[in-house]
């Protein structure tokens, strides 16, 4: 995303920025270009704290700015109500990472479903990774939960990894459930070559936040890093319903 790399030079940056613009976006998109030129700015709108700019990035990351864009801040910011703390930053990039993943057509996807499903999650997975391998033999105990497992391929050690190639034997089976199980169980696949959108989910992965498999997105855009026993797992995905 560059993130730390923006703020690696915010210090020098904004400190000589001095942006001639009466429109806050433009402002604020001056500003952060002229540290990052490609920063990935997908809106800029009033935040709900008076004064402060909201800054969506692509993936759903957010940063905060003042309407001259002559102050930028990394962090959540928080609403006080009725004695409880609203994470309004993790609420905002919940929605957008949602967005993205609700944009992926089921067909690209692996899917294990119920016949009557009550949710779903989104798994980023690698066949290689161990704990991806443990999620997956609780799929069934997840299904009988009322859970739908949606999987999108993140190849940890990138394209061309044995991960990589065998994710794309699994999306160009002709039944891809069944190579999925075949796969998580480590047996090998045939190689297989179609049009596989494996480079696009990492991608899409690496631009919500992915950093390690499974990385598990619920229906509302929550990400869960890591593996969770499929009681604890359903459980949290049928409240974010």
């Amino acid at each position: 995303m560059g993130v730390i790399r923006l703020f690696a030079a915010a210090a020098v940056g904004l400190a000589s920025t001095v942006v001639m613009a009466a429109d806050p976006d433009q402002a604020i998109r001056q500003s952060l270009q002229k540290i990052q030129p490609d920063m990935p700015i997908e809106a800029v709108a009033e935040s709900p704290m008076p004064g402060v700019y909201q800054v969506q990035l692509q993936g759903g990351r957010q940063l905060y700015a003042s309407a001259d864009g002559q102050f930028v801040i990394q962090g959540y910011l928080y609403r006080f109500q009725n004695g409880q703390a609203i994470n309004l930053t993790e609420q905002a990039q919940s929605e957008s990472i949602a967005k993205e993943i609700n944009a992926i057509p089921v067909s690209e996807m692996v899917v294990f479903a119920p016949k009557q499903p009550k949710t779903h999650i989104t798994v980023f997975t690698d066949t290689d990774c161990g704990y991806c391998q443990k999620l997956h033999s609780e799929v069934p105990q997840l299904n009988q939960l009322g859970v739908e497992v949606r999987y999108v391929a993140f190849p940890r050690q990138g394209m061309g990894s044995h991960g990589a190639n065998t994710l794309a034997s699994v999306w160009c089976a002709k039944d891809r459930q069944a190579a999925m199980n075949k796969a998580k169980a480590r047996q090998e696949l045939a190689a297989a070559n179609c049009e596989a959108p494996i480079a696009k989910q990492y991608e899409l992965g690496q631009m919500i936040g992915v950093q390690g498999t499974p990385a598990i997105v619920l229906a509302n855009g929550q990400m869960i890093p890591g593996y969770q026993p499929a009681a604890q797992l359903a459980e949290v995905a049928l409240k974010a319903e």
